[in-house]
Parts: C-alpha cells; sequence; structure tokens
C-alpha cells in the first residue's frame, strides 16, 4: 500500500473521529504550530496555549475540512487568528492600565489640594501645578512616586517590583521631593508638609 493510500486512510479515520488519526496529527503538525505562534508572541507558554486550542478547533471542526492539505492549512489559519485575538486583548489591556493610571494621578492630586484647604481659585491652580510636576517628573521616579501614594506599598515592595535597590527607591523619592519643592516654591509653606505625608 503507497504512502497516498496510507495518508487517505489516516484522513477519512480522523474525519469519521478516530482519536488516534487525530494524535497522529498532533505529534506531526504540534511543534511547528509552536514555532509558528512564538513569531507572533514571543511567549513559549502563550504560545503553547495557542498551539493546544487550534488542535481543540481542529477536532471540533473536521467535518468541515475537505482535503488532507486542509488540516495544516486550517491549524496555521487558526494559531493566527488566535495569535492576533491575544495581541489586541494585551493592547487593550495596557490601555485600560493607561487609562486607570491617568485617573490614579488625577485623584493623588485632588488628595493632596484638598489636604491643603485652599479657596477653589487657588485649588484649581495648584491642580494644574501639581499635575504638571507630576509629568516633570523622570519616568522611574514618577512611577515611584505613584506606587508610594496609589498603592501605598513600601520601599522594598517597589524595589522588588521595579527590579531596583532600596536605595533607588528612596532616592527617587528624595528627588521627587526637590522637584516639587523647586516647581511648588510659592506655595512651599502649604505644601511641604502633605506632599512628604504621602510619601512615608
Amino acid at each position: 500500500m503507497d504512502r497516498l493510500n496510507l495518508e487517505e486512510q489516516r484522513f477519512f479515520a480522523f474525519k469519521r473521529g478516530d482519536r488516534l488519526a487525530f494524535e497522529s496529527y498532533f505529534d506531526t503538525y504540534y511543534g511547528s504550530i509552536i514555532g509558528f505562534c512564538i513569531q507572533f508572541l514571543g511567549d513559549h507558554d502563550k504560545a503553547q496555549s495557542v498551539a493546544q486550542e487550534a488542535f481543540i478547533k481542529l477536532w471540533l471542526n473536521r467535518g468541515k475540512v475537505k482535503k488532507i492539505n486542509g488540516i495544516k492549512s486550517f491549524l496555521y489559519t487558526a494559531a493566527k487568528t488566535q495569535c492576533l485575538d491575544v495581541l489586541r486583548h494585551q493592547t487593550v489591556t495596557a490601555k485600560y492600565r493607561n487609562l486607570k493610571l491617568h485617573e490614579k494621578e488625577n485623584n493623588l492630586n485632588a488628595e493632596i489640594l484638598k489636604a491643603m484647604n485652599f479657596d477653589d481659585v487657588s485649588f484649581q491652580e495648584l491642580e494644574a501645578l501639581v499635575d504638571k510636576t507630576i509629568s516633570k517628573l523622570p519616568p522611574q521616579c514618577r512611577t515611584v512616586f505613584l506606587l508610594s501614594r496609589y498603592e501605598s506599598k513600601k520601599n522594598k515592595e517597589i524595589a522588588n517590583e521595579l527590579n531596583i535597590s532600596i536605595k533607588a527607591v528612596e532616592g527617587n523619592i528624595t528627588r521627587a521631593l526637590k522637584i516639587f519643592r523647586i516647581e511648588l516654591s510659592n506655595y512651599l509653606i502649604f505644601i511641604l508638609f502633605s506632599i512628604s505625608s504621602f510619601l512615608l
């Protein structure tokens, strides 16, 4: 019996729901599908998960595969679609996190200013100045500042999360204080104690 007939037998057995035939296709294509997914995702675990999902879809839709070479085509198409879905989800998640961070920055401004009991005009003026000052902080300095305030994280926790030393955390907090002192010098008497208390 030639190779073509063996392939046909395996294909029709798979179409009938033969699990051994399905497993043989799994053994044949699984590694290459993972490699294909890694090119999209850059993550072996996620690529493995997507590849497994592609084979589940193949099994559930085996009746729709009309030709032997349609199996490989189905798997690569399903894997590509799933990879794109994963990438889109990551993009949406990142945008949501950025939005939440922006909201938290606004909340921080409000908390600082309310603690100082300024009148409405002064409050609005200083709120804009605080927001501008936060935006001027160097990226890592700003991140440390926000983690310290929003999530009430200790210096050690921040150091572990950002993979930096505790001294680096302390240095960034000190740096943030210096920048606030310069930018908010006209309100220094009212704001120094408030800013300092938020960072303790």
